[in-house]
């Protein structure tokens, strides 16, 4: 079990990324361990391998919390499983974007970057009306706007790769690179100059009484 121990807050100056790579299964990725190897050669960048970090699912807040603040790009990057996020990193959401912290009179988020760097295992044609995902893969993305939302967060346009398992391999070589790149180039990128700052949805208390 992981001890709850208290974390020095972070300089608010630092404008580093906050990397969560959440993959149950490391062995077994053909992508995802690729873009995380390539993360570690960047200096800006802090990782953390929810799975190899929290095995028993017990996660460490107040260290998440101080990582979370002492960025201001956090990345999520996972497979996409049932059309979301793998179990862990729903965990470590829930348990770490407290109310009261990070929403909710809480603006530890206010005016960071939340970027999504997702793989499917279906092709791009299995997103659609008449493929057997049904929905173009936007459809999916609600849960994710609305947290960046809720906490006052831009959401970044998504890099996502399609059919992770059958691509051609200079495809995934260069997905990778366009995610180092744009990783080494954070804050720079072009279209963040047309992009509105999100301020933070108000909860009213009332939907969210004292216990």
């Amino acid at each position: 079990m992981h001890a709850q121990h208290q974390v020095p807050e972070p300089s608010t100056s630092n404008k580093g990324i906050y990397l969560v790579a959440a993959h149950p299964n490391w062995n077994a990725s053909r992508v995802n361990r690729r873009l995380v190897a390539a993360a570690r050669e960047v200096a800006t960048v802090q990782l953390c391998d929810l799975f190899g970090s929290y095995p028993d699912y017990c996660i460490d807040v107040p260290t998440e919390q101080a990582r979370l603040r002492a960025a201001q790009l956090v990345v999520l990057l996972h497979p996409v499983q049932w059309y979301s996020m793998p179990a862990l990193l729903k965990l470590w959401l829930d348990d770490v974007l407290t109310h009261g912290w990070a929403y909710g009179g809480g603006h530890a988020l206010q005016g960071k970057d939340l970027w999504l760097v997702a793989s499917t295992g279906g092709p791009d044609a299995s997103y659609h009306p008449q493929g057997y995902n049904r929905y173009f893969f936007d459809a999916f993305l609600p849960p994710y706007e609305q947290t960046a939302a809720l906490c006052g967060m831009r959401f970044l346009p998504p890099l996502v790769l399609h059919g992770a398992h059958a691509v051609e391999e200079d495809e995934v070589a260069q997905h990778v690179a366009v995610f180092r790149e744009r990783l080494e180039s954070y804050p720079t990128w072009p279209e963040l100059d047309e992009m509105e700052t999100c301020p933070a949805c108000e909860v009213p208390t009332a939907d969210r009484p004292e216990n």
